[in-house]
């Protein structure tokens, strides 16, 4: 037998198993993370992807937005935030200049205390800094309206810099193929009509995973991205980490071309191949925040049933600390009460914080998920989870109504950035 031990929250939790059961432990390829983050930022920036060096573009006096990532997203903004705008300051653009816009897209407010956690207590002493809220009208743009209809209204904090810079990091998304990139403008900054129109578009068999062309939520994204920065400068920062949340690279430039090529890297960090699919996936999210909630917990879902047999059981270790996350979540859950009732419901009336109800449950037609959790029982009962309890023990107990005593094993450590490929013969 041998110990695991798998982030859980702020903690961890450790388990047992037969290691010749083990098909194999998904973990991302060994890549050396930077060492000297202040270099790297200085690199990135003055050998952009498609763009000037940040030294041609930004002029003494400009104006200057940073677009930050909020709390449930790891991103390190405190420390690469602190060397942007020290070089600001440098290249002749005062403190008073420049100001951040967090991009909740439709999650909840950020208090000041977080938003000086996220950027830094030095940063957040010099800077203005906004909440983009989806739900206040007056606080956004008109820009028109994507091929898709999609009306594209963006935060106002955004509309009216030199020059916006967008920042956090890059992994792969369930539906809109990679974050990072657009994702911060559209959903990030966009009014909750806007984010509501183009996420209907999930339910398309073409959005999905690592997948950009064809999938029309990324492209309704592009195109509405394309209307707000028509004739604006967009300077793009995004980086990649870590299951430890360490830099392993950094990308500047061009909003789509950085982007572009910056997925090709996530592509190649947290894609792992599977020799075969288990019969049981144990999987962590990989601790706080990728666990803070079900909301956030639920990419974690996705990557795990790729590894995971038809019918089969995901072991899902998620401390969920928030709850659900989303109240409109928990209500369609209770009152539909099946899968293909949400599906059904959502078909005819898209509803933000119901479509995630549609991304959990429609995931418990392919494997049985049993939560190894903080999260109320009977809410993870409401949300048709096969089972709640406290101990990945108690998980793989009651794992054998399901698929008996002889099976084999996928460990997923850092179960919200890998993504298990399997290509059978």
């Amino acid at each position: 037998m041998k110990q695991y031990t798998f982030h859980y929250g702020r903690g961890t939790k450790s388990f047992s198993l037969d290691e010749s059961k083990v098909i194999k432990e998904v973990d991302m390829p060994a890549v050396k993370p930077l060492t000297d983050i202040k270099q790297a930022v200085l690199d990135a920036i003055y050998h952009p992807i498609g763009q000037k060096p940040i030294n041609e573009i930004i002029k003494p006096g400009d104006t200057v937005t940073f677009i930050c990532n909020d709390p449930t997203r790891v991103a390190n903004s405190f420390d690469f935030m602190p060397v942007l705008v020290n070089e600001m300051n440098r290249l002749g653009v005062p403190d008073e200049n420049m100001q951040i816009v967090f991009s909740l897209g439709t999650h909840r407010l950020m208090t000041q205390e977080e938003m000086a956690e996220g950027v830094g207590k030095e940063v957040a002493g010099r800077l203005r800094m906004y909440n983009s809220d989806c739900n206040v009208p007056s606080d956004f743009e008109y820009f028109g309206t994507t091929s898709r209809f999609t009306p594209v209204l963006i935060n106002k904090h955004i509309c009216h810099s030199d020059h916006v810079i967008l920042t956090g990091t890059i992994v792969h998304h369930y539906f809109s193929g990679y974050g990072g990139g657009r994702k911060a403008v559209l959903p990030g900054c966009a009014a909750m009509e806007t984010v509501r129109h183009n996420h209907s578009f999930m339910m398309d068999p073409n959005a999905g995973l690592g997948r950009t062309t064809g999938n029309p939520v990324y492209e309704d994204q592009m195109e509405g991205v394309a209307l707000w920065a028509k004739g604006r400068s967009v300077i793009l920062f995004n980086a990649i980490l870590d299951a430890e949340h360490r830099f392993l690279k950094m990308f500047a430039g061009d909003y789509i071309e950085a982007h572009h090529e910056a997925c090709k890297f996530v592509d190649e960090v947290y894609g792992v191949k599977i020799p075969a699919q288990a019969d049981i996936t144990i999987a962590s999210c990989g601790g706080y925040p990728k666990d803070i909630n079900v909301y956030q917990m639920q990419k974690t879902m996705d990557n795990a049933v790729l590894a995971t047999k038809q019918g089969g059981v995901v072991i899902l270790l998620a401390d969920c600390e928030e709850g659900s996350g989303s109240k409109v979540l928990e209500e369609t859950c209770r009152t539909l009460k099946t899968a293909d009732a949400i599906e059904a419901k959502l078909r005819d009336c898209f509803l933000i914080g119901a479509n995630k109800a549609y991304a959990i449950t429609r995931l418990t037609k392919k494997a049985h998920f049993i939560l190894v959790t903080g999260l109320d029982r009977q809410l993870a009962k409401d949300m048709l989870f096969d089972g709640a309890v406290d101990t990945v023990e108690e998980a793989l107990e009651l794992a054998k109504q399901y698929v008996g005593d002889d099976v084999r094993y996928i460990l997923m450590p850092t179960g919200s950035l890998t993504v298990p490929l399997y290509r059978p013969e």
